[in-house]
């Protein structure tokens, strides 16, 4: 029996090993299908604005037919974000774009009182702000998610596993001008 005392104990401790390196395998795993699926909520908001920006530019349209440019800057940068499926550093400077020119066609509708009247265009306001806070909402969710997710990949022992396993840093969604950390203004 005494024979046997060094096997069991050489197994008991393989089998913690074991069992340590499949828990932190699974927490890397579900830590980076959080980040995933938040960057999938974020997807989701940003197509909800990229379908409004039409219609937003087709209402100031009819009655800004002069400010042909800001409206086509608007739209460009409109269709780059939402064609941009790179990076999240990519979808980021796509996006500080496309809240620029949108400030910029709000700064034009300043110009037009009838416009700022407009029924429609108040509507699209409101939902354009709406947009933009549930935009902030699942960037904050992104972030905390990738924090964790980072945190735990380059955490001793849990980083041993990650680097063997390739587990990839994942990048913050971060507004880089100060400026653009708020939501475009849509108020009149």
């Amino acid at each position: 029996m005494n024979e046997h005392v060094p096997l069991i104990v050489v197994g008991v401790v393989l089998l913690i090993l074991l069992i340590w390196f499949i828990g932190n395998y699974n927490s890397l795993v579900r830590l980076r299908q959080h980040g995933k699926e938040s960057w999938a909520d974020i997807d989701v908001q940003l197509k909800r604005r990229y379908d409004l920006i039409p219609n937003l530019v087709e209402t100031v349209k009819g009655y800004a037919k002069h400010e042909r440019e800001v409206l086509k800057r608007v739209i460009e940068a409109r269709n780059r974000a939402a064609g941009n499926n790179g990076s999240v550093a990519s979808q980021g400077r796509d996006e500080r774009e496309l809240v620029s020119a949108t400030r910029q066609l709000f700064a034009v509708v300043e110009n037009y009182p009838d416009l700022k009247a407009s029924t429609s265009f108040l509507a699209l306001q409101e939902e354009l702000t709406d947009t933009e806070d549930r935009i902030a909402a699942a960037r904050r969710f992104f972030n905390a998610n990738v924090r964790d997710y980072n945190t735990r990949r380059e955490m001793f022992p849990s980083s041993i596993v990650a680097s063997m396993f390739k587990f990839e840093k994942l990048d913050f969604w971060e507004v880089e001008d100060s400026s653009q950390r708020a939501a475009p203004s849509v108020g009149l």
